[in-house]
Order: structure tokens, then C-alpha cells, then sequence
């Protein structure tokens, strides 16, 4: 009630980290406190709206994993879509109010990719016009880095960057968080495009493994003479897709170069793949 008591035009810091501590310290903090502030998003009262909101972000910021993990329930997403929404509270909420929501929301789909439940609700509000296009968020506005984090996370392995970051957090210059912003950022799009690599890498090898199979099964019915027609394309376009499989295999080890282990990987998938298209080669032309 303290951390947002509409009377206060100004943020109540004090009680706004007390409220932060009372959340991590309580087992239960994670689980009740949205559902608290949720009560309080819906006011009324454009002011205690606002403080609310202020608070939920920074608990956000500071109450770890599993708060994150319930504001990203629909249970919980879906009160802050009723204030959006004309249905219900979107007719009397305050542009103001609905614009700082909007705002959350939609930080949270960059900040939290891997939460499909924000972005579906995020989608789900622009599909029904209620929000007309993405908001900007200020540079100055600083969000954590998305949670859990993969092992060898680019945020853990990077310890330059990582003590930079921190450095940058801990100022109260405006500078140095639109810095930590767009080092962030930069930070997001590495890790990001390191897992796009891995993945595919992954998929490639997949994709090799099973090809490489189902082409032996259908070169043991060609043998024996007992391939259909139906089959005998499938087995040419198998062969066709293996052969443009290799120039990829050969990319991704180029890519691979600084772990052995997935190199390792990529070099005994290429060998099951050339030995297959030259047992097909023998036994079509025998």
C-alpha cells in the first residue's frame, strides 16, 4: 500500500525495495505478490495504476526466476490485458496507464523470448487492434537479460563483457544504462545467434542421420528388386538432397572451428553421408 499510495506523486524507493525484499525473502513472495499488484494495476486511481506498475518492473529486475515465471502465466498476463481491453477496465483506464502497460507487455517479448505465453498474449492484443503498433521503450529503461539462461550463456562465459555490464548497471548516470542497454542488446543478439547456430547444426545432423537411414532401407529393396516406382523417386530425391547436404555440413565445420566436440560431430555425420551416396552410386550402377 505504501510503495504505491496514490497521494505520492513521486516513486517511493524505499518502499518499493522493501516490497522486493519482502518478495524473495517469503516462499510464497513469487506467487502472491503479482496477483497483489495486479489489484492495484486495475485501480482506478491513474496514480497508484502507475506506482504499481513501477513496482512490478522492478521486481521484474530484482526477484529472479520464478517471479518471472508467474508473471509469464496467463493467469496473470490476462490481468493486465483487462486493463487494455474495452471489455472490461480499457473503457475508463487512463491513456496514460494503458500506454505504460502496453509498454511492459511487449518489453517482456524481447526481454523473455523463450515465454510463448507473453508473446501469443502480445500478438493476440495487436490481432484485435487493441494495441495499433510496438511501442518504443526508452533507452534510459533497464530490463534483465532473459531468464533461465542456457549453460555456457554468452552472460556467464564472457567475463569482459559481463564486468563491464555491471559496472555500467551500478551507475546512476544516464549514459552509462543507455550504454548497459545497448550492451545488453548486442549481448541478446551474440547469444541468440550462437543458439540459431547450434540448432541448426543439430537439425543438419538430424536430418543426415535420418536420410542416411531411410536411403539403406530402400537400397536393400533395390537390391532384392523389390522397389516400387513411388519408392524409386523417393530414393532419388533422398540421393539429391544428401549430395546438397555435404556443401552444409562442410559450412557448419568451417563455423565449428573453436569446439571439438561438435566438429567431431559434423565430421562423422559427413562420413555416414559420403558412404551412403557411394553406396548408392555402386549398387544403382551395378
Amino acid at each position: 500500500d505504501e510503495a504505491t499510495d496514490p497521494s505520492i506523486p513521486e516513486e517511493n524507493w524505499e518502499c518499493i525495495q522493501r516490497f522486493c525484499d519482502q518478495v524473495n525473502a517469503d516462499s510464497e513472495g513469487p506467487s502472491l505478490a503479482p496477483r497483489l499488484l495486479a489489484h492495484k494495476i486495475q485501480s482506478p486511481q491513474e496514480m497508484e495504476a502507475l506506482h504499481a506498475l513501477t513496482v512490478l518492473e522492478t521486481c521484474v529486475n530484482n526477484c529472479g526466476e520464478k517471479f518471472h515465471n508467474e508473471i509469464a502465466k496467463f493467469r496473470f498476463l490476462n490481468e493486465l490485458i483487462k486493463v487494455l481491453s474495452p471489455k472490461y477496465y480499457g473503457t475508463w483506464s487512463s491513456e496514460k496507464v494503458k500506454s505504460r502497460v502496453t509498454e511492459v507487455i511487449f518489453s517482456w517479448t524481447v526481454w523473455f523470448p523463450q515465454e510463448v505465453k507473453i508473446r501469443d498474449a502480445y500478438q493476440m492484443l495487436k490481432k484485435q487492434g487493441i494495441v495499433k503498433e510496438d511501442p518504443k521503450v526508452p533507452e534510459d529503461k533497464i530490463l534483465p537479460p532473459p531468464s533461465p539462461r542456457p549453460q555456457n550463456s554468452i552472460f556467464d562465459t564472457d567475463e569482459e563483457k559481463s564486468k563491464l555490464l555491471a559496472r555500467l548497471l551500478k551507475s546512476n548516470h544516464s549514459e552509462d544504462l543507455q550504454a548497459a542497454n545497448r550492451l545488453i542488446k548486442s549481448m541478446i543478439k551474440e547469444e541468440q545467434e550462437k543458439s540459431a547456430k547450434v540448432s541448426k547444426r543439430v537439425n543438419t545432423i538430424s536430418e543426415v542421420s535420418e536420410n542416411v537411414k531411410r536411403m539403406d532401407e530402400l537400397l536393400e529393396n533395390y537390391k532384392r528388386q523389390e522397389l516400387s516406382k513411388s519408392d524409386h523417386e523417393t530414393l532419388q530425391n533422398l540421393f539429391q538432397r544428401c549430395e546438397k547436404l555435404r556443401p552444409l555440413l562442410f559450412r557448419l565445420a568451417s563455423e565449428t572451428v573453436d569446439d571439438d566436440e561438435a566438429l567431431a560431430e559434423i565430421l562423422q555425420a559427413n562420413d555416414k553421408l559420403t558412404q551412403a551416396l557411394g553406396r548408392c552410386k555402386q549398387i544403382v550402377a551395378s
